[in-house]
Order: structure tokens, then C-alpha cells, then sequence
């Protein structure tokens, strides 16, 4: 086979055909892989373009593109040679010019493009994409050059000056001639058969004027003279490119040369009765050569039922459709062309009403809606539909929208499509009058939303606590039916008046009353829910991460010494705490040790501190600390104690990002998706934002701290992602572990997705990590592990859910070597928000510098 391929280059060298032998070329290259490796070898995709029909020359241009011209009107034919296992698809596509890198929506499937009588818009940069699923697509471009010169358009303009008083008068004429053309034409001007020349005396001037449209080429005369007084040819010339032959266009310059200029018989407004018959005379009052009279009708032609005479138009037994602007127009090249216009009106005003019953529209969200109102006049005017809060949208965005049939047809309507909607005529052929309007109100009923959602309620033993479910938003706003249920048994409620909430008072707390409330509560469109937590317990304990460097004791025997520091939550809440009890388990052994530690008085914000002795090196420990009240064990609160040597490991803080910065640590927003992640904090965030969605703070819970979060709100749709991008890190340890923070709270939460990007010999995209769903007010912590190959970076990709009610935020993202934390993390650490009742840890940012021998991790 390589013999016959090289014969057959030797054959076509000979015959002197470049484009033969660069098509044979090409198919060698292309053949020897698949060739070398035997016979059903997957092989990339390769691609030549090259071109037959009608091309007047293919050249190279300066920056080494290929440039194909072809005269307007002839036809195109671009072949895309490809080559490849299995065989490639073909796309070809076009672009509007070579400074635009957007495909147009069309394209062609097809190894040959085959345009028949070109125009001058075809042309620009065509693209073959050729691509079989094995390595990348290969894509070539050639550049179409159509060539085309019009009729040049010659028109004459005249000027006069008075010179030294009044004694005489200086008149100057312009010729200007105008073409489009490609390439650039060449203007030659005659004087009869005299070629005309720049300045060749001082009554000549030839120039290009600046801010045309168009080549043009002015010819002044100045001061004009009787020589002057001439018969005066443009000739343009693309100097027979594509053998495009010359074209030119002549005028007789007279001493009576003027423009036209017109007389009309009736006003510029013109109020008639349908039936009528009328005559509008436009009259000639000047212009040499004799200029043409035209009539014309906008919108659209001249009716059936009129007749033109030179410049008389008549029209019988006029229509109201027959309304309009008439314009007649007199044109012979010289100065501007004279226009007159009749504005055309029939009177038949119009009326607007909306049906008997349909004032009011009532649905359900989620279904379709039509509002309607009936107009009469002919002809019968389109509606425009706004609303009547003209700072709102309508749903397609718009202010405006434009029906026909009068009717405003809405699909799957929201709670935010509630309102009066105004409809109302549009402009009536040109009639002075107000436009017609009504209104229609439109009621979308849609569920309950509540609050609180879940709110865990803690008081002492003995004491009574109110319990309230409040409708937020509803349609009706008000409260059909409220059901109580503890621990899943009904309880009985008396029958209170219709409102927007509903109460349950819990007489005393014990351990009989304690447990899960739950209130449903419709208003006969939906049912939502309020779940309530009702305890005595205590709330847990929080660490205290600033814990001074541990005590080395007895160094030969290599054990060390823990001061635990923490402080209570909330310790008025409840009754008073009487002691703490601590459990510590070695990691590797199944035996705990519990002791009990005393407290004589517990204030909120007071450290208390414990010491861990006899810990042994280089062993990890499982601290669990739980408040003990006369109601019994409160919530329990663990930590890891982890011995590490701290060359191994670099402060946790080195390599947290908490968004503080507005360069947000190198990330980047992916130009691919379709839109970006929002930096705010609890200052910058929209005072109206949707309530029940998304954080009020960062994690730290200060007002200034800042974060990242994607806003579901219009005009994102279902399924839109925003993908935030790390800088590349290489690679220095075999596995790393991957911490953030996660707020996703709301009716509608869509996806967050945690992405590695392996770097290789083209990027790899690779799921690590995913969570669904409101996960409630609060944040939480994620850790992930990953084992990447090669140099690699992190994504975070937000997927907006089904409505607006989906916020999602991430906050204190950190990387760093090693084994992410054994225990399973489902999320296994929460941050709860100011307010929200729900307990809370401290965050990764109150943590200090690592001690000099301990690394310890929240598991």
C-alpha cells in the first residue's frame, strides 16, 4: 500500500497540481497510523478542507489564512477531507466574520458544503469539525470572500454663497457618487470624454467625504463656470476582479439643474368617513432633470381600491383598513428627495370590556391561567397586557406583552403572577385619543408557608412553654384547618377563629410532656408543617479550640496531658446544671473510662477546664462531655484528640478559604456554565431577599464575615448550574482530605456537587461528592477524601432546583494532606444560625495555631 501512495505523489508532483498533491498528502499522513497498527485501531480524527466550483482565486494572506474568493451569484463548494477510526461526522458551521467566534444555530452535517448563487452576507470564516469520539475534534477554517460591485448611484447637490456684499454669487455643485462593492472600488470621473484629475485647475476638487455609507467619491465644482456646464460620467471599477466588468452612471449638469420641490392639495391629516371617495393632488413646483413622482402606503401597499395619475392618488369607497400614511415622493438625483404625507384616518374609534364573570381569575399555582378581554373596532387593535404595578415584570420578562385575540394566556403560574393585570388598546392608526383599558384581578391560591419549620424548645421541669405555628404566606391567607400531634398521637384542640397562626400551650415540662410536636396547619389549598422539640435536657457543651499547649509528664514513659476547655450553651435555658460527665476512650480500644466533674455555678460564656492526664503518645482519644440537670443527661458533645508530631502537619488555617477576600483565594467561575457564584455577606445581601432560603451569615455568624452562594431566584431555571473553580494544586501527598462548610436551606434546594479535576493530557472531571435537598437552616460540615493522580483542582457546582426557594451557600473550604476524619461524616458537625433554636458548635475559624505536639480534629 505505501509504494502505491508513493507513485501516486510522484504522479501528481508532475501534473504540476498543488491541490492534488495536498489532498494526496494529506491521505498518506492521515493512512499511516491506522495503517502501522493494524486493521480496526481506533485512530483520532483528522481534517483538509478544499474547494472546487467557481472560485476566482485561493491565496494565502499575510498572516498565513486561507482565503477563497468567489464572485457573488457563482457557486460554493468547500469539501472537508477527513480521515479516522471509526469514520468521523462532518459539521460544518460559519461564523459572521473573523472577529466572532460564535457558531451560528445553524449548521450543515455534511462533507460537502455546496451554496448555490452566493450572496455577499455568505461570506466570512467556515469551519469543518470532524469528530469520532477518540481524542479531541480536529476543525479547520477557510475564509470566503464573496466579491460583488452594484450600479453606482450618482446624486448632485448645489450651494450658494454671496461674495463681497452683494455683488455676485458664487454657486458650487457636488457630484457624489456612491457603490458597494468588494473589493474597495476605483472611481474614475469624466467630463464628457475627458478624464478628470484632482486639482488639475482650480474649479476641480475630487475628495472622499468622511461618515458615508458606502465607497464614495465626490466631484466639487467650484465656482461653477459655463465649461462647467457638462454631461459628467462615475466610472467604478473592482479592476475585473472575478471579471467583474466596470460600471458607471452619467448626469447633464445644466444651468437649470435644481431639485424637486412639490405642492399637496389637502392637509397633512386627513379625517374621512368609511365609503367615502377622495383625491389627494401632489403637484410638481420644480426640478430639472424632470423628477419622478411615486406613491407609496405604510403599512403596507397601496389598497386594491386606488388609482395613480401622474401625481393625483384616488381612492374609492375607502376602508377603514384603507388608514394609514400616504407618502408621495418626487426624485431626480438632485439634492434631497421632496416628501409629502397624508396621515390617513377613518373614524371608527375602538372599545374595550372584559367578559361577565371573568373580572376575577381564580387558580391554583402550578396550573394555567387566561385572562380575556373583548375589543371592537375596526380594524380591530392589538391588546398590550401590563400590570399594574408597573415596577413588576411580566412573566416573560417583559413590561409589556401584545395579544391579538385579546386573550393573555399564562402558563404554570406562580404566587409571584398574583395581581390586577391591565389591558388596554394599542395605538389606533394614528387617532388622537386616549387608548381603551381594563382591568382583570388574578388570585393564584398556593399552600401554606410556616414558620417555624423545626425549632428545638428547651425549658425547666415544672415550667409552661407556648408553642405557636405562623402562617407566613398563603393563598387564602388564613388558617381552614390546625392539627397537634405529640410523639405522633392527635391531640384535641378547641375550635379557635380563622387566622394566620396556631397556638399549643405545654402546661409543665417533664419527661411525660417531653418530645415532638408537630403542627399541620392548611388553608384548603395545601398543608405545611411546624415541628417542635420540647425538652428539659440541657444543651451540649462547646470545646474551646485555643487550648494551651499540653503538658509533657513523665517524657521516658512518653505520656502527655490535655487541658479540656469548654463552655456551655445556653445554661439559663434549662434548670441549673449540677455536673458534666466525661467518657475518654483510646481509638483503638473499646473500654471507656467515666468520671464525673462538679460544677458549683455555670454562666453563660464561663470556661471551665479539665485535665486529661496520663495520655499516651503517640495514641488518639475520644472525648465525650454531657451536662447532667436534675431532669437528667443533657446533649452530649465529642471531640477527637489526635498526638501528631507538628512538622507533619501545617496549621489547619493555612490552607482554609473563608471568602473574605474579593480575589476568594484564587477560585475561579467557570465560563461554561450558566451563571456565577455571588460573594455577599449579611451587610450587602438584598434587604428583600426570599425569606426561608439561604444563610443570614457566615459561619463565623458576625455581620462582615462573607461567603459564596448561588441565587435561585429569576431568572434561573430549573436545572442551571454555577461552577466554582479552584487554582491547580500539585501534587505532594498521596491522599488529601477536603473540609467545607454548607448551608442548604429551603423548599426548593436543588444539588451541590463536589468536582475533582485531574490535570492530564486534557481535563477529567470526576464526582466526589453530592447532597440534595433542604437540609435546614443551618450549617454543616462535609469532609471528603480524595486521591488524586496528578495535578488537580476542586469544583464546587450549584444545581438550582425547582423554584426560587433554593439558595445554596458554602463557606470555609480547606485542603490539606492526609486521611480525612475515620468516622463517617453525614454531616456529622452543624453551625446553627442566630435564632434559629437549633444547637450550635464552633466553627473551624475560632480555632487557633496547632499546639506543638497535638492536632486535633471535630469530628
Amino acid at each position: 500500500m505505501l509504494p502505491g501512495l508513493f507513485w501516486l505523489l510522484f504522479f501528481a508532483g508532475d501534473e504540476g497540481s498543488a491541490l492534488k498533491m495536498e489532498m494526496i498528502w494529506f491521505l498518506f499522513l492521515s493512512l499511516v497510523p491506522v495503517y502501522s497498527r493494524g486493521q480496526g485501531v481506533y485512530a483520532p480524527a483528522q481534517a483538509q478542507i478544499i474547494h472546487a466550483g467557481q472560485a476566482c482565486v485561493v491565496k494565502e494572506d499575510n498572516i498565513s489564512e486561507r482565503v477563497y474568493t468567489i464572485r457573488e451569484g457563482d457557486t460554493l463548494v468547500l469539501q472537508c477531507l477527513v480521515t479516522g477510526h471509526p469514520r468521523p461526522q462532518v459539521r460544518w458551521t460559519k461564523t459572521a466574520g473573523s472577529a466572532s467566534d460564535k457558531f451560528q444555530e445553524t449548521s450543515v452535517l455534511n462533507e460537502t458544503l455546496r451554496i448555490e448563487k452566493i450572496q455577499r452576507l455568505q461570506g466570512g470564516r467556515y469551519y469543518c469539525k470532524a469528530e469520532n469520539g477518540v481524542g479531541v475534534p480536529a476543525i479547520k477554517s477557510i475564509r470566503v470572500d464573496v466579491q460583488y460591485l452594484d450600479e453606482p448611484v450618482l446624486t448632485v447637490h448645489q450651494t450658494i454663497s454671496d461674495v463681497r456684499g452683494s455683488f455676485y454669487q458664487e454657486k458650487t455643485v457636488f457630484l457624489r457618487c456612491t457603490v458597494n462593492s468588494n473589493p474597495p472600488a476605483r472611481f474614475i470621473w469624466k467630463r464628457g470624454a475627458e478624464t478628470l484629475s484632482h486639482s488639475q485647475d482650480n474649479g476641480v476638487d475630487i475628495y472622499e467625504p468622511l461618515y458615508t455609507q458606502g465607497e464614495t467619491k465626490v466631484l466639487k465644482l467650484k465656482n461653477l463656470r459655463p465649461q462647467d456646464y457638462a454631461s459628467y460620467t462615475c466610472q467604478v471599477s473592482v479592476r475585473n476582479v472575478c471579471s467583474i466588468p466596470d460600471k458607471s452612471i452619467t448626469f447633464q449638469l445644466t444651468n437649470t439643474t435644481a431639485p424637486p420641490a412639490l405642492k399637496l392639495s389637502v392637509n397633512e391629516t386627513l379625517v374621512v368617513n368609511p365609503g367615502d371617495n377622495i383625491t389627494m393632488q401632489c403637484s410638481l413646483m420644480g426640478g430639472d432633470p424632470q423628477p419622478e413622482v411615486v406613491w407609496s402606503h405604510s403599512p403596507g401597499p397601496m389598497p386594491p381600491n386606488s388609482l395613480v395619475q401622474g401625481g393625483n392618488l384616488t381612492i374609492w369607497r375607502i376602508h377603514v383598513e384603507d388608514s394609514g400614511y400616504y407618502n408621495c415622493t418626487a426624485i431626480n438625483n438632485v439634492g434631497n428627495p421632496a416628501k409629502k404625507t397624508v396621515n390617513l384616518l377613518v373614524r371608527l374609534p375602538p372599545t374595550i370590556s372584559v367578559p361577565k364573570g371573568q373580572s376575577t381569575i381564580t387558580v391554583r399555582e402550578g396550573s394555567r391561567a387566561e385572562l380575556q378581554c373583548e375589543v371592537r373596532g375596526k380594524p380591530k387593535p392589538p391588546i398590550i397586557w401590563s400590570r399594574v404595578d408597573k415596577e413588576t415584570p411580566m412573566p416573560s420578562g417583559s413590561m409589556t406583552m401584545e395579544t391579538y385575540d385579546g386573550k393573555l394566556r399564562l402558563e404554570s403560574v406562580s404566587r409571584e403572577m398574583s395581581g390586577t393585570y391591565k389591558c388596554q388598546t394599542a395605538r389606533y392608526n394614528g387617532f388622537n385619543i386616549r387608548p381603551r383599558e381594563a382591568l382583570v384581578q388574578l388570585n393564584v391560591q398556593f399552600p401554606p408557608m410556616v414558620e417555624p419549620a423545626f425549632q428545638d424548645v428547651r425549658q425547666g421541669v415544672g415550667r409552661s412553654v407556648t408553642l405557636r405555628c405562623t402562617m407566613l404566606k398563603g393563598s387564602p391567607m388564613k388558617v381552614a384547618t390546625s392539627v397537634w400531634r405529640f410523639n405522633g398521637t392527635l391531640l384535641v384542640q378547641p375550635l379557635s377563629e380563622q387566622q394566620d397562626y396556631s397556638e399549643l400551650k405545654v402546661d409543665s415540662v417533664s419527661r411525660e410532656t417531653s418530645g415532638s410536636y408537630e403542627c399541620s396547619i392548611s388553608n384548603d389549598v395545601g398543608v405545611s408543617t411546624c415541628l417542635f422539640q420540647v425538652s428539659a435536657k440541657a444543651y451540649s457543651p462547646e470545646f474551646y479550640y485555643d487550648t494551651p499547649n499540653p503538658t509533657l509528664s513523665q517524657k521516658q514513659s512518653k505520656n502527655y496531658s490535655y487541658v479540656l476547655q469548654w463552655t456551655q450553651k445556653e445554661p439559663n435555658a434549662v434548670d441549673p446544671i449540677l455536673k458534666y460527665r466525661l467518657e475518654v476512650r483510646q481509638l483503638a480500644q473499646r473500654n471507656t473510662i467515666q468520671t464525673f466533674i462538679p460544677v458549683q455555678k455555670m454562666e453563660k460564656g464561663l470556661l471551665l477546664e479539665h485535665i486529661l492526664p496520663n495520655l499516651k503518645v503517640p495514641q488518639s482519644y475520644e472525648v465525650r462531655l454531657t451536662p447532667i440537670t436534675s431532669f437528667g443527661a443533657g446533649d452530649m458533645a465529642a471531640r477527637i484528640i489526635r498526638y501528631m508530631e507538628p512538622i507533619n502537619y501545617p496549621s489547619p488555617t493555612d490552607n482554609t478559604c473563608r471568602f473574605e477576600d474579593e480575589k476568594i483565594c484564587g477560585f475561579m467561575q467557570d465560563k461554561m456554565d450558566n451563571f456565577d457564584w455571588t460573594r455577599q455577606n449579611a451587610l450587602t445581601q438584598n434587604p428583600k431577599r426570599t425569606v426561608n432560603t439561604g444563610p443570614p451569615t457566615d459561619i463565623s455568624g458576625t455581620p462582615e464575615g462573607y461567603y459564596m452562594f448561588i441565587e435561585a431566584s429569576r431568572p434561573r431555571v430549573t436545572g442551571d448550574k454555577a461552577r466554582l473553580i479552584s487554582p491547580l494544586y500539585n501534587i505532594t501527598a498521596k491522599y488529601y482530605c477536603v473540609s467545607f462548610y454548607y448551608h442548604m436551606y429551603g423548599k426548593h434546594i436543588g444539588s451541590l456537587n463536589l468536582l475533582v479535576r485531574v490535570r492530564n493530557k486534557r481535563a477529567i472531571d470526576t464526582q466526589v461528592w453530592s447532597l440534595s435537598g433542604n437540609r435546614g437552616n443551618m450549617w454543616q460540615q462535609a469532609h471528603v477524601p480524595i486521591n488524586p493522580p496528578g495535578p488537580f483542582q476542586i469544583i464546587f457546582e450549584g444545581v438550582r432546583g425547582t423554584s426560587y426557594e433554593g439558595d445554596i451557600a458554602i463557606d470555609d473550604v480547606t485542603l490539606k494532606k492526609g486521611d480525612c476524619p475515620r468516622k463517617p461524616i453525614g454531616p456529622n458537625k452543624a453551625v446553627a444560625l442566630p435564632g434559629s433554636g437549633v444547637p450550635a458548635l464552633h466553627s473551624p475559624r475560632l480555632c487557633g495555631p496547632l499546639t506543638f505536639f497535638l492536632y486535633v480534629l471535630l469530628r
